[in-house]
């Protein structure tokens, strides 16, 4: 029987593990597109999906060359003195297809310059045909390491904010002063308004205050609605509890009208208050129940020693509340991080992470390169707090709901 009690454990068990399976992939693919896609060159990202990087022997535009190209200007590109494939000075004027494209329209002797095949007379066709061969071309030209199979190029452009017609490496070193304007070519162009360097230090500016605020202001609250008797208490605690039903779209009108006629518009103060405000009810419930479980007789004795409520609060409620402390402070933290929209309300001129990432899409949706890299960097410190400070989740989620 034991076999037949195994084999119904397992079955019993099965559809749960699928889900949790299902559940993982569902996570843990897209994270992993988006991480490899961000080390992928512009035309790599463009001609290929980021599965593509498994494939060592296959070289994207390699076909397409073989195709169109290499039957005049030969196999290495370099057949052809007059118009040598393999030059890299020539190669580097064509960065992207719609650059190729003009060229090989023109005529060559009276003869169309592409004829056997020829190109798709669609323009979009012909751009998603020779994507991939330029991508090919600058390999094989040697073109500095644009096109190599991984590149951080994507992590410098996403950091300054660069959208040029190559990358910010390549025309820093080539200086082409028409995409350089806002640029230096040096580490003053972290601090670029456009990038994400600056947005990181937005970003950091706005959570840490944003975070400690509401859990120091929640502590306090906390400790009197949990040891401290006073008319009302009761009644205020369910109004704090009612208003975590309350939507902050609601308020975003109302207070940013406030905060214009307060001078304090576009400004971290603003956000700071806001994001303390809707901040608080959930804390001060959390940690009230974690707070009023703490044993009475270690608060009588204390009272009876002489403490007072300042001295109780410091010396014996803070150390003692550190775990629900922590996973406050990491889910509010997390929250602030990702914010958008009050962020983008409330700091117009002071972009954070999430609201630049929208900022480096190109209106015509190109810039996937640059979106990937700075998508990563706007998650790699959400994903660092979360995998470092997990334990903290259950416990602030168990916090006060078992006595013993």
């Amino acid at each position: 029987m034991k076999p037949f009690s195994r084999l119904n454990h397992i079955l019993r068990n099965l559809p749960v593990h699928l889900a949790l399976i299902i559940m993982c992939l569902l996570w843990i693919l897209p994270t992993l597109g988006l991480f490899v896609t961000s080390f992928r060159s512009r035309e790599a990202v463009r001609a290929s999906g980021w599965w593509t990087i498994l494939q060592r022997e296959q070289q994207p535009g390699q076909a397409g060359y073989e195709t169109y190209c290499a039957s005049c200007h030969g196999p290495r590109g370099d057949a052809l003195a007059e118009a040598d494939l393999s030059d890299p000075a020539l190669i580097a004027k064509y960065p992207r297809a719609n650059r190729l494209l003009p060229v090989l329209k023109q005529e060559i002797n009276g003869m169309p310059h592409l004829s056997d095949p020829a190109l798709p007379e669609n323009p979009k066709d012909a751009l998603d045909t020779l994507t991939p061969i330029v991508t090919y071309l600058q390999t094989l030209s040697g073109e500095s390491d644009q096109t190599a199979r991984l590149t951080l190029r994507n992590y410098a452009d996403a950091l300054v904010g660069y959208k040029g017609t190559q990358d910010y490496i390549t025309d820093c070193q080539q200086g082409t002063a028409s995409a350089l304007a806002k640029f230096r070519c040096d580490a003053s162009d972290l601090l670029n308004p456009e990038g994400m360097g600056r947005a990181f230090i937005n970003t950091l500016i706005v959570a840490i205050p944003s975070t400690i605020l509401p859990v120091f202001f929640a502590a306090l609250a906390a400790y009197a609605f949990a040891w401290m008797d006073f008319k009302g208490r009761q009644w205020l605690f369910a109004i704090l509890v009612g208003l975590q039903i309350v939507p902050l779209q609601m308020t975003l009108v109302p207070i940013a009208r406030l905060y214009v006629s307060l001078g304090m518009a576009d400004t971290f103060l603003g956000i700071w208050l806001f994001h303390t405000g809707f901040g608080l009810p959930y804390a001060i419930y959390l940690m009230r129940n974690f707070i009023g479980g703490l044993p009475r007789e270690m608060f009588e004795s204390a009272y009876i020693d002489g403490a007072n409520h300042w001295l109780v609060f410091l010396r014996m409620v803070l150390p003692l509340s550190l775990p629900a402390i922590a996973s406050l402070g990491i889910f509010q933290f997390l929250w602030v991080w990702n914010d958008f929209l009050v962020a983008k309300v409330f700091l117009a001129t002071h972009p954070v992470l999430t609201v630049q990432v929208t900022n480096l899409i190109d209106p015509r949706g190109g810039n996937w390169h640059i979106l990937t890299g700075a998508a990563f960097l706007s998650f790699i410190i959400p994903m660092i707090v979360f995998f470092a400070f997990q334990r903290y989740f259950v416990r602030g989620l168990l916090a006060g709901s078992v006595k013993g």
